[in-house]
């Protein structure tokens, strides 16, 4: 391995700002831009829900085949680097040890990027796919529900954390390896140079803030319409509206402020484990009360089915059905790529952090690999347990329309297992700690680039960011629901997306940078030694003779008395 050259354990300048509360050239460009977009909501929501839907269906139609096409790039560069002769490069000191152990950054890995997501579609996607499958997609009922599966786990595998992998490699590196601050402009340092410093870091940086808080507003807005879904479904709230909603992300936005304001090694930690152990039990229960062999066959089949099919379905942009396939994509596959792209800002800076002493390769091959194969068991247990209640069992998940209840598919299948309302109960805590987690996580990574790369910002900035979340759900909510929020995480994810294709570029200039000095170097070192073991075998063998120590028969000579 290379020692890392003192260049390297320079410390930069100071962004502008760092050295105070606030890097100003980034926190109040990023603040006005999301207090237009929440104001302009609020005051306006019929023109907000009409300009959403207008630009939806531009940036559809004209980008859908983009994001499709660099998601799918996203997954082939994060292969070749770690798996290829990059792979050995270290996420900090040559020999420094992981900062966690194994089990512990897989357990943070998982817990880092799907949240709410999860439990909002474990069971509707699946049951979605399954009643109005993908346009140009046929068969009977059981192929039908093979393929939803399969479908689903292209939205939820390799997909969104290679575009995790890109980011978080990208400002892991900057970061462990180069000792750079903690804010997004340093990832694209070997790309731009010092310009990193200049107005070109500063749009990076706020682009990241800007996709973030909107991101996680897209998070909290799924999260509160499934939690009022829930509460209908338990009778503890009839038909509840805007105003129920808007309650509800006010009550959880409180305690996500308090637990960012503790910091992240008290309430955001404790919240962690909570709805990671929560998690768990849900699901062990579901597995254990539901079809447990089916589930674990259907896990099997359906992941051999996924990688058979993932070249194919990775390019498929449904070009030949028309609108029907532009609609579609929008709902599902377009979207999708959007909220992984705009969450990724505050998903990569967490996976550098936790992350330091890795190698490229273990990187990779961790973020990939692990939470990939528990989100595929996850939508297993859950989806896979509501399409044979649905083929095979009572039925009732599907609507005689073909409808599925999105927001209520959930506690529909916990309904009718034993114990019913207690589980439902837990599944809306569930969704509750989930919420409050994505906000005080995002909201923390948020103040961090806010504040210049500061990993402790001030207790004022923290309650303001994790406040404006919860504000801009409440504002995309009231413009149109839940397309308005899906529509807004696809727009928000054009500009970073640019982003990202530059930190591919930025990782691989320093990586061949790095590779190319440590090939010199040990080319060096082997000619060295070649060089020392031919002159040892010559001496040996009597061909030369032993050179003398440097200087000792000069000492000699001068150490011999004049005249002697």
């Amino acid at each position: 391995m290379v020692t890392r050259s003192g260049a390297d354990r320079r410390v930069e300048p100071e962004l502008p700002g760092q050295g105070g509360s606030i890097a100003p050239r980034v926190f109040w460009p990023a603040l006005i831009v999301i207090v237009a977009v929440v104001a302009f909501a609020v005051i306006a929501p019929g023109t907000a829900d009409s300009v959403i839907k207008a630009v939806q269906e531009s940036i559809i139609g004209t980008f859908g085949w983009y994001y499709t096409l660099i998601v799918t790039g996203f997954v082939v560069f994060a292969l070749w680097v770690g798996f290829g002769h990059f792979g050995d490069i270290k996420l900090g000191p040559d020999d420094e040890e992981p900062e966690f152990g194994v089990w512990s950054w897989f357990a943070m890995l998982f817990a880092a990027g799907m949240g709410i997501g999860l439990v909002f579609y474990g069971v509707a996607e699946p049951l979605n796919h399954f009643a109005s499958p993908k346009p140009g997609v046929s068969g009977t009922p059981t192929e039908l529900a093979q393929q939803s599966m399969v479908q689903t786990f292209l939205h939820w595998g390799l997909h969104p954390w290679a575009i995790y992998v890109v980011v978080g490699l990208a400002i892991a590196y900057a970061v462990h390896r180069k000792n750079r601050p903690v804010s997004i402009r340093w990832a694209l340092e070997p790309l731009l140079g010092k310009r990193v410093n200049g107005w070109l870091g500063d749009l990076v940086d706020i682009a990241a803030i800007v996709g973030t808080l909107f991101g996680v507003a897209t998070s909290l807005g799924l999260g509160v319409t499934q939690i009022a879904a829930g509460l209908d479904f338990l009778d503890i709230v009839q038909d509840p509206g805007n105003w129920t909603k808007i309650l509800l992300i006010g009550g959880i936005t409180t305690m996500a402020v308090i637990s960012v304001v503790s910091g992240v090694k008290k309430g955001i930690k404790w919240l962690s484990n909570i709805n990671l152990s929560l998690a768990v039990v849900l699901l062990l229960f579901v597995l254990v009360a539901g079809p447990t062999v089916f589930v674990f066959r259907e896990f099997v089949q359906s992941v051999g089915l996924y990688f058979q099919q993932l070249v194919r379905l990775s390019f498929d942009t449904t070009a030949l059905q028309g609108e029907q396939g532009t609609t579609w994509q929008g709902s599902w596959a377009t979207f999708y790529w959007g909220w992984w792209i705009s969450w990724s800002p505050f998903v990569g800076v967490f996976i550098a952090r936790i992350s330091r002493g890795r190698t490229v390769r273990q990187f990779v091959a961790g973020v990939l690999a692990v939470p990939a194969t528990v989100t595929f068991l996850w939508f297993t247990v859950f989806g896979g347990t509501a399409l044979w209640r649905q083929l095979f069992g009572e039925g009732g998940l599907v609507g005689e329309d073909g409808s599925v209840d999105t927001e209520g598919a959930l506690f529909g299948l916990l309904d009718k297992l034993p114990g019913g309302p207690l589980v439902v109960g837990a599944a809306i805590l569930l969704i509750v700690l989930f919420f409050v987690t994505s906000s005080d996580s995002g909201s923390l990574v948020v103040d961090m680039l806010a504040s210049g790369g500061n990993p402790e910002p001030p207790t004022w900035s923290r309650v303001l960011w994790a406040s404006l979340e919860g504000i801009a759900a409440i504002a995309l909510l009231l413009a149109g629901g839940l397309g308005a929020l899906q529509t807004t995480a696809i727009v928000i994810a054009l500009p970073f997306s640019v982003v990202m294709l530059a930190m591919c570029v930025s990782t691989w200039k320093a990586f061949h940078a790095e590779r190319t000095l440590m090939v010199r170097i040990q080319r060096r070192l082997q000619r060295d030694e070649f060089t020392e073991h031919v002159s040892r075998s010559l001496i040996e063998d009597g061909l030369v003779d032993e050179p003398e120590p440097a200087g000792s028969g000069t000492r000699q000579a001068n150490d011999t008395p004049r005249g002697s």
